[in-house]
């Protein structure tokens, strides 16, 4: 697939790089024309289900939901599983959106928020005693944070009567989250999945639906279009309560299946040297400055760097070489970029990024 650019933004990003082949496969097997309610779609839904258990090891007791976007599981898990309060850790634009809409759903939402660039590690955390739900977001696209796998786990064990959910959106499947331990978490396709956007994926386990029923049994608004119990009952007959994205559903089981073909450990690693090359980069480059100090909490998918010059400068220079990446998020707009390392940017991708960079 000969693309005129490459892109290193943060989400819609570069495509798969079998993205059109899946694509071709959808349109030559006419699947776009077929029932929701057909043999032929549940086995689609089952392959792409079954595809991601193994590449995230998720158990099976557990319901993998499809969705229109992450943003929307914002609004379903807080409605689903909380009556009166949720906790969140904010720092960042999307972390704090996660916050706002709790808050606009009425509940009494409390956060623990650090300034930008800072993160959290599980010794700082004190979770309030009647919070129902933490809410963590495990990769801030924002602010180029993440938070530990070990102190999501940590938090869990600590406030085991409290459910916790990990918003993974423009970091999955790289986390190895521990699903015997994590309640639920949730992403969206059109960032390490290298898809266009339309599909969010809601991993969610028993507690959150015994909870979501309790809720709705004492006559609680859990909310009218697919709440949990809803989407749970038709998950497990590998099926939607309505029609949904069937083309995302398709081609995200196809390259969950490739990614398990390559291997989710070598990925993991290989994503890990291409995150080293980019930090130790910039680290040393006349200019620049990483956004994030310590180097444990940057994010290992998108690396947001300060910029001296205008970041429009350097965006609009890249350009110039059919290369795109993103500036910064909110304040950091004119003095940050952005620069994704999804799956489907190579290794060779990042070198050539970097080589023009260094004609600036």
């Amino acid at each position: 697939m000969s693309r005129a650019q490459v892109y290193f933004t943060a989400g819609p990003a570069e495509l798969y790089p079998k993205f059109e082949e899946y694509l071709q496969e959808f349109v030559d097997l006419q699947i776009g024309s077929i029932s929701h309610r057909s043999g032929q779609f549940k086995k689609i839904y089952q392959h792409t289900d079954e595809q991601l258990r193994i590449l995230m090891n998720i158990p099976e007791e557990n319901a993998i939901m499809f969705t229109g976007s992450a943003s929307e599981i914002w609004e379903k898990l807080v409605l689903s599983t909380v009556e009166h309060e949720s906790f969140h850790l904010v720092n960042g634009s999307f972390s704090a959106k996660f916050y706002q809409y709790a808050q606009m759903l009425q509940k009494h939402a409390t956060n623990f928020e650090k300034p930008l660039g800072q993160g959290f590690s599980y010794g700082e955390i004190a979770v309030p005693e009647f919070a129902e739900l933490i809410c963590t977001t495990q990769n801030e696209t924002s602010t180029g944070l993440q938070m530990r796998e070990a102190d999501i786990h940590k938090l869990k064990r600590s406030n085991n009567d409290k459910l916790i959910a990990v918003d993974m959106v423009s970091s999955a499947p790289i986390p190895n989250l521990d699903f015997t331990v994590v309640d639920t978490a949730f992403f969206s396709v059109q960032k390490s999945f290298g898809m266009p956007a339309g599909l969010g994926v809601w991993i969610a386990n028993e507690r959150c639906l015994e909870k979501a029923k309790q809720l709705k049994s004492n006559g609680i608004n859990i909310g009218a279009h697919h709440d949990l119990p809803t989407l749970w009952k038709f998950a497990k007959e590998f099926q939607n309560p309505a029609t949904p994205n069937v083309m995302g559903i398709f081609i995200l089981g196809k390259i969950a299946e490739d990614m398990n073909k390559i291997g989710i450990e070598k990925i993991r690693k290989e994503t890990d040297e291409k995150a080293k090359k980019l930090y130790k980069y910039f680290e040393n480059k006349a200019g620049y400055s990483l956004s994030v100090n310590e180097s444990e909490l940057r994010s290992r998918t998108v690396a947001v760097i300060n910029t001296e010059k205008p970041s429009s400068e350097i965006i609009n220079y890249l350009k110039g070489k059919n290369m795109v990446i993103g500036s910064g998020y909110g304040p950091g707009k004119d003095s940050q970029i952005r620069i994704s390392n999804f799956i489907a940017n190579s290794a060779e991708q990042i070198d050539n990024l970097l080589k023009e960079v260094e004609k600036f």
